[in-house]
């Protein structure tokens, strides 16, 4: 019998708690909340600390789980993350994530439309050096790493467009840095120049939100091969947003 298990729901932590989307004995994928980050040293509040206290149950130890991270979203990031709980399992999706066998299917709110409504965005990306940002370099920058996204508008914000994003690459805040360059930053995202606020206000900057958030994951199942798609459900702060859908 499996040790009784903490309600995820309640986890500790102002930045708010984890949803369970899909859970057997090879995967676990959760909808990951804002203001958290994927991993932190020992001792520091992070999701990968909280599901290993809800899989260890509250008589185990979660030193004691093994958890394998094939990927990782940005602190404030929302959405769709999937861990693996043996060490077949993370090889595997580490595999097809590293093969782009993964479909990354994100939703964000930008400022201003969108011209055209559709496209691809395909620029080289250099992680700055000690600092927690990446900026757009020229393809003969040294360091400089393609970075490839597919978009489309499907709606629109009072302020700007709601894209459908797909990631061919995954770069450090590629997403953010690509839309922020071509001067569509992410709603709340002040690191890349955004003025406008999103989500509920809060006292930590660590915690803010970013109105950008992991629509799905598909994924080809570990154990038994069939293709996987899960679907993280968006927060009241995206609510708040009342989007309009485009009508094709």
């Amino acid at each position: 019998m499996n040790p009784a298990r903490p309600d995820p729901s309640h986890s500790s932590g102002a930045a708010g708690a984890f949803s369970v989307l899909l859970e057997d004995d090879a995967v676990l994928a959760v909808a990951k909340p804002v203001g958290i980050a994927t991993q932190a040293p020992r001792g520091i509040d992070s999701l990968e600390a909280r599901v290993r206290r809800y899989l260890a149950g509250t008589a185990g130890d979660p030193a004691d789980v093994y958890l394998g991270i094939p990927h990782r979203l940005d602190r404030p990031v929302s959405g769709a993350i999937v861990f693996a709980k043996t060490r077949r399992a993370a090889r595997q999706l580490s595999r097809q994530f590293e093969r782009r066998r993964v479909a990354k299917r994100y939703w964000a709110c930008v400022d201003r439309a969108i011209a055209p409504e559709a496209g691809t965005w395909t620029d080289y990306l250099y992680k700055v050096y000690g600092q927690p940002r990446a900026e757009v370099v020229d393809a003969s920058h040294p360091a400089g790493q393609e970075a490839v996204l597919h978009y489309r508008t499907i709606g629109a914000h009072g302020g700007g467009a709601w894209l459908e994003i797909e990631l061919e690459t995954g770069r450090t805040h590629q997403i953010r840095v690509q839309s922020a360059s071509r001067g569509h930053p992410i709603l709340g995202d002040e690191l890349y120049g955004s003025r406008v606020t999103f989500g509920p206000a809060v006292d930590d900057p660590r915690q803010r939100a970013i109105a950008l958030h992991a629509r799905s994951l598909s994924f080809y199942h570990p154990t038994t091969k069939e293709l996987v798609t899960i679907e993280a459900p968006l927060s009241e702060a995206w609510q708040a947003l009342a989007l309009t859908p485009r009508h094709a």
